[in-house]
């Protein structure tokens, strides 16, 4: 048996970006920024912030480009997937990204997260709360929307 499980906490990067496959599945796009801080040898704290590639299909993926923008607090579940690209000079790379199977805002609009349950419970419809969505079928190929010259 294995487990291929990620849970993330962080602020979303940018705006999130909406694309859809050939055959017109959904597919959206955002980064993600979870932050560790720690004191260092000499005692000094440091912090280290760790970028991850978000992508989300289908219905989740309609609700993600409609409510990630830049600064929020966003919770997210999914599995790790690597791939390979080639890049514009035709160098073979590889990456990293993150499938969201679920996703909850934890941010009001202003990006300030949530104080209590009560404005928790406002902020989030019941649509974003437990938003489970099946993988993409062989015919969506997620590469089919990336671009030529890298994964985002």
């Amino acid at each position: 048996m294995s487990v291929n499980r990620v849970i993330l906490l962080g602020f979303a990067g940018k705006d999130s970006e909406m694309k859809y496959t050939s055959s017109g599945t959904a597919l959206c796009r955002f980064s993600l920024a979870t932050n560790e801080r720690f004191k260092n040898k000499a005692g000094e704290i440091e912090e280290h912030t760790e970028w991850h590639s978000i992508v989300a299909w289908g219905k989740l993926a309609e609700i993600c480009s409609e409510y990630v923008t830049r600064g929020k607090l966003c919770y997210v579940e999914g599995k790790i997937r690597s791939r390979k690209w080639q890049d514009k000079q035709g160098n073979e790379r590889k990456s990293f990204e993150i499938v969201a199977s679920q996703m909850r805002l934890l941010s009001s609009s202003n990006g300030n997260a949530a104080k209590s349950k009560t404005e928790s419970a406002k902020l989030a419809p019941q649509s974003l709360t437990s938003q489970r969505v099946s993988q993409p079928s062989e015919a969506d190929n997620p590469f089919e929307a990336a671009d030529s010259d890298g994964p985002f």
